[in-house]
């Protein structure tokens, strides 16, 4: 009688510690992943064989710690993208499904850096308001880049004067504030929507452009855009700087050149 309650007492002690020690080690987990993110992604509701194109119903969703699969696990918003793309090699039942995994070309990448072509430059300037044609400059047009300066005249010493100049023509325009261009292109109408007020102009241009249009802010230059239908790929070659003095000689001949050219009126 002794032995058997011998017995029963070491079975409750061997419960007892069993269910402390499993008491302190799940505290022990919590306090371990206490604050730790976790993300729901796409797993195998099955083991699926190398080759297999991927269906909705072998695919499901779990929640895990986004420190075990990093930025390499499909998500759900990722279902779509991959449904009928084949597998390269095998995943186990309730194995997270990682893009290496899928014989898919690389995820589109998103963000402004994709739309920048090889060797050009985005650069951003506080261009707005007038400045940006009234802000109707939108993500996707071509501008030309003009810049108003005072300097000291080259014909009077000692006296300042105010020059304006064409930095750079037939620009690409990547984004006005946090607005990107559409990678697809084409041009957003003037009317279209609500308008969108920005503070700055992304441009694409070349290292030494980029050089020169930081020079010129610097210079504390006021910059200004002109719009160019997306048609017009046309260059003026050589144009002139503008101060006063080359204004005030050359209006007449401006005034005759708009009527006979663009207004084709006769003399």
């Amino acid at each position: 009688m002794k032995q058997k309650l011998n017995l029963i007492v070491a079975v409750l002690i061997g419960l007892l510690a069993f269910a402390w020690t499993h008491h302190y080690l799940r505290r022990e987990r919590e306090k371990i992943y206490a604050g730790a993110e976790t993300v729901k992604v796409i797993v195998a509701l099955q083991d699926i064989p190398a080759g297999t194109v991927l269906t909705t119903d072998v695919l499901g969703q779990k929640s895990v710690f986004k420190s075990a699969v990093g930025n390499q696990a499909v998500l759900p918003e990722d279902l779509n993208y991959i449904v009928g793309k084949k597998l390269r090699y095998m995943v186990r039942r309730n194995d997270p499904l990682l893009w290496s995994a899928v014989d898919a070309p690389e995820r589109q990448r998103f963000g402004l850096s994709p739309m920048i072509k090889t060797g050009m430059r985005a650069l951003s300037l506080p261009i707005a308001g007038e400045a940006a044609v009234s802000g109707l400059v939108q993500p996707n047009d071509r501008v030309d880049i003009l810049a108003t300066f005072t300097m000291p005249s080259k014909t009077t010493p000692g006296q300042m004067e105010t020059v304006t100049l064409t930095l750079l023509q037939d620009v690409l325009v990547l984004a006005t504030g946090t607005r990107l261009a559409r990678p697809e292109g084409g041009y957003q109408s003037a009317f279209e929507g609500r308008p969108t007020s920005y503070s700055s102009v992304t441009l694409e241009v070349t290292p030494l452009e980029a050089e020169l249009l930081v020079f010129a802010q610097n210079m504390k230059g006021q910059l200004t855009l002109t719009l160019r239908n997306p048609e017009d790929v046309s260059y003026v070659k050589d144009p002139p700087s503008v101060n006063f003095k080359y204004l005030e000689s050359k209006v007449p001949e401006f005034n005759l050149f708009r009527q006979k050219n663009i207004h084709h009126k006769p003399d």
